[in-house]
């Protein structure tokens, strides 16, 4: 079995609720407001903002790992591993998805004010990035 570490971060502005994202990370993966850590800071133009951040592994990150999949369109799984190698570095595959989007139970690809899902696993020969994510894949779905 392969070892995952998963992270999230997230950004939440003064103008966005923060109880929405706990409910729709709760309700889509099952993971509770007490296993985030919740930093509260100044924005650029002195607006609070909340920034989010978990770490799951072991088993809790393969069942989160499964459960994205499963929300995920075959078309957005296709798209995740025809990616691979431009999305990972230092063997970490990177996941964007819109927090709109997230918060509705939808999972939509996007780059900028999105949730950032970072996925890691030891991989010590950078030319089997594609083969060892795709096996990752293709175990869980």
């Amino acid at each position: 079995m392969t070892k995952l570490e998963i992270t999230i971060d997230v950004i939440v502005h003064a103008t966005e609720n923060l109880a929405k994202f706990f409910e729709s990370f709760n309700e889509m993966f099952e993971l509770e407001e007490k296993e985030f850590l919740v930093s509260n800071v100044i924005g650029h133009f002195e607006n609070p903002i909340v920034v989010l951040k978990a770490k799951v592994t072991k088993k809790p990150a393969r069942e989160f790992l499964d459960k994205f999949l499963k929300i995920l369109s075959e078309e957005q799984k296709s798209e995740i591993k025809k990616e691979i190698e431009e999305r990972t570095e230092n063997s970490t595959l990177h996941i964007r998805f819109d927090k709109q989007e997230f918060i509705q139970g939808r999972i939509s690809f996007k780059e900028k004010e999105a949730i950032r899902l970072k996925i890691h696993t030891p991989i010590y020969n950078k030319n089997d990035t594609v083969k060892v994510f795709s096996e990752i894949f293709e175990d869980l779905t």
